[in-house]
């Protein structure tokens, strides 16, 4: 070998080293971004970088790994059990902040059925009804040995505490599930496109609610034996997320089946709007039954939906639930809501490289009360065009082709016109708010409605 090809491969050699030396700082920057993120703290501020559309790969990869670094060395009360057999009914617990309820230790079952498939297991959350808690969540422990899912793992909780706190969708439960969502995002053992939610009897109002709340996470939702107003569950945020609703069609206490059969028309409604979206949907009122139904048909309709985590067209209503609202949903994220006393709608429709965005503040009019419990049943909503507001709107390279100019148009006034920043930061931004290994955006606009 020559003495130029030595030194040559010395150099070569040495630029590698340098350049991996200089990845592991940068991981080890970002790592500590989110650590502060995690701690709830802004603090510090990381050296981010532009990319090429080639580098988005390697780089998605290295900030990733910095979370789950940063997940590690965190302390965090709601991580997962090691993964153990559902069968052997292995029981774990959080203990949910006092402030948000007294009391709350939420008890739950965590285990696996079959063998793991290849891209990780789908995963189960499952929300028992309102009996007497323990009665409850053994049945839910059984039913979910026997429905025919598997390969499959579920997440199965007892209610922390009866009367009053006796709902899936307060603040101390939302605690729980974001959480929960966190934590499935990061464990291997687990597919991040097949998550779902359902539940029986108060578990179907809470599968209900959650699945509107969360819809971006969830692949598919299925209630049952439930019946949420639609003020508590809009079927909008639905449009990507299947959904597999069944009520007997004689259970007529709290309206459960006026309730699901007005979930089936608002469906069967906004599909015609939106022919191409709310496709995969099924809404079912059993004849002949009352609150007692067959609840096996829908773990196994559930299990054979994927999400697509990057949808070119959502809807979102951003609502409260228990006085608490979403940062995000899909790829928006909000920095400053537009009216603070009412919801409001995002309309989020990609084509080619055009984003156009309808932002509407809503009021809702009751048009149906129940006379004995004063449950409002049905409503109308009036839309108005924002005129305030800010918004992050994060992008993907199979969203928009980012070598070309791209065009943001919000209430048909164009906000954006030009090439997107490909940065690191809107990496680390996206998967700070979102936990999720699906949704690590390089490009982002940030947007002030006026």
């Amino acid at each position: 070998m020559t003495l130029k090809k030595i030194f040559s491969g010395v150099i070569m050699v040495s630029l590698s080293l340098g350049a991996h030396a200089q990845t592991l700082k940068q991981e080890k920057e970002m790592q500590q971004y989110f650590e502060q993120s995690l701690k709830g703290s802004n603090s510090i501020t990381v050296k981010t970088k532009r990319l090429s559309v080639k580098q988005i790969d390697s780089y998605r990869a290295s900030v990733w790994n910095a979370w789950v670094k940063a997940n590690q060395s965190v302390e965090n009360p709601y991580t997962l059990p090691a993964l153990d057999s559902l069968g052997a009914e292995r029981k774990s617990a959080w203990q949910l902040p006092e402030e948000l309820e007294p009391h709350a230790t939420l008890n739950f079952y965590y285990g696996y059925k079959g063998v793991k498939p290849q891209k990780g297991y789908p995963f189960f959350l499952y929300l028992h009804g309102s009996g007497p808690k323990d009665k409850e969540w053994a049945t839910g422990l059984l039913l979910a040995k026997r429905f025919k899912d598997g390969p499959s793992l579920y997440f199965i909780p007892q209610i922390p505490n009866e009367q009053g706190y006796y709902r899936w969708w307060q603040k101390s439960k939302q605690l729980a599930w974001e959480n929960l969502l966190r934590q499935a995002m990061l464990n291997p053992d687990v597919d991040p496109n097949r998550l779902y939610v359902f539940g029986i009897s108060e578990g179907g109002y809470g599968s209900q609610r959650l699945a509107s709340f969360y819809a971006d996470y969830w692949a598919a939702a299925g209630p049952m034996a439930g019946g949420e107003p639609l003020k508590n569950a809009p079927v909008e945020n639905l449009s990507n997320t299947a959904f597999y609703f069944r009520t007997g069609a004689n259970d007529r206490g709290f309206y459960r089946n006026l309730l699901t059969r007005f979930t089936s028309e608002a469906l069967d409604s906004i599909k015609q709007l939106f022919p191409n979206d709310y496709k995969n949907y099924r809404v079912e009122l059993i004849p002949d039954r009352q609150h007692f139904i067959e609840y096996d048909l829908t773990t196994p309709w559930l299990a054979r939906q994927t999400r697509n985590a990057r949808p070119k067209h959502f809807i979102w209503e951003d609502y409260e639930m228990d006085e608490l609202h979403r940062k995000g949903f899909y790829n928006i994220v909000v920095n400053e809501r537009p009216d603070a006393q009412l919801r409001t709608r995002y309309d989020v429709n990609i084509q080619e490289n055009v984003v156009n965005i309808k932002v509407e503040n809503i009021t809702y009019t009751t048009l149906m009360t129940d006379p004995m419990f004063g449950i409002e049943l049905k409503f109308s909503r009036a839309y108005a065009p924002a005129t305030r507001g800010n918004f992050t709107l994060f992008l993907n390279e199979d969203m928009v082709d980012l070598t070309r100019p791209v065009t943001v148009v919000v209430n048909g006034k164009e906000v954006f016109n030009g090439k997107v920043a490909i940065d690191t930061k809107n990496m680390l931004r996206s998967l700070s708010v979102f936990y999720d290994s699906q949704r690590i955006f390089p490009a982002a606009v940030d947007i002030t409605i006026s």
